[in-house]
């Protein structure tokens, strides 16, 4: 078996997938398993993959599904994968010829028990960090502590021991929607912290039809999700005001959703009520600029 799997949910993009597939085509260490989750694409993504798998050139796993959203894409894989580690690398992004190498030489160093894992650095293809690094002294940390406690933001690429993931409930999902935010790192944070390395493990192409891109629209497509997302981190996220801002969201998705129970579900009613003027305020918000947006499309469009 190998040591670590390299999973990515994957919708209608095989246009990206041969960058990734060549980059790991190129790693160093061939230690490692690839399994795609196809989360109902509609374009060639089973016909490419099945041509890399004819290859043989490395370890390759296709799992097809309906169509659910990234989160579900995620549940699937923590409940296909067989090796020690894992890590999700999106279809959009690829890695460093030697990242394979690097991740299982600094885990098999370093990895104890009391670690789920370790986290290192994305960055653009063209080489520059996204958000800061790490502190240099810093060797260990909780996910949820890198922005509020040491000012450290931007994506970074976690690579777990998989025996902690599979002990997690999985990602809710709600009818109608297909998308809820990740917040596994959180909930690990519970328990363990993460070994901390200023290095490059991932190497990030933003889509125009990514999630990243698509956040204000996903609110009205998929406010249970959202919700969901915020009641979570209400929960695990060590820092009231971080709380006090979730709970503000938390009330806005609440109201684009119809949810007239929300402060009964509430995980800290007395703050979720302290928070419902804002939230309100924010749902007018964001109502405005949905309807801005939706009337700049119309007056961009092409005549047919």
């Amino acid at each position: 078996m190998k040591s670590i799997t390299v999973f990515t949910p994957t919708y209608n993009r095989d246009y990206c997938l041969p960058i990734l597939y060549a980059s790991l085509l190129r790693q160093t260490d061939p230690d490692f398993e690839w399994l795609v989750i196809d989360d109902g694409s509609t374009d060639s993504t089973r016909e490419l993959v099945q041509g890399y798998i004819d290859e043989g050139r490395i370890a390759i796993r296709y799992h097809y599904k309906p169509n659910g959203g990234m989160h579900t894409g995620h549940n699937t894989a923590y409940a296909l994968i067989g090796t020690e580690l894992n890590v999700c690398v999106d279809s959009d992004d690829y890695l460093p010829d030697n990242a394979i190498a690097r991740i299982l030489f600094l885990y098999r160093r370093d990895g104890t028990p009391e670690y789920a894992g370790i986290i290192g650095l994305d960055a653009t293809p063209e080489g520059e960090i996204i958000g800061q690094r790490f502190p240099e002294d810093m060797k260990e940390c909780r996910f949820s502590e890198l922005g509020p406690k040491y000012k450290v933001f931007g994506d970074k690429k976690i690579v777990y021991r998989t025996e902690i993931v599979k002990k997690l409930e999985p990602y809710p999902e709600f009818e109608g929607e297909r998308f809820t935010p990740l917040y596994f790192p959180i909930i690990v944070d519970e328990k363990y912290k993460l070994l901390c390395y200023n290095e490059v493990f991932c190497l990030v192409d933003y889509q125009a039809d990514g999630s990243s891109h698509n956040i204000f629209a996903q609110y009205f497509r998929h406010p249970k999700g959202f919700s969901h997302w915020r009641k979570m981190t209400m929960i695990y996220n060590p820092f009231w005001k971080r709380k006090f801002s979730h709970a503000v969201h938390y009330v806005a998705t609440s109201i684009i959703s119809r949810n007239r129970r929300f402060l009964s579900e509430s995980p800290l009613k007395g703050m979720t009520l302290l928070a419902f003027p804002f939230g309100v305020a924010l749902y007018l918000y964001l109502l405005r600029k949905r309807n801005s947006v939706r009337d700049m499309s119309k007056l961009t469009q092409k005549p047919q």
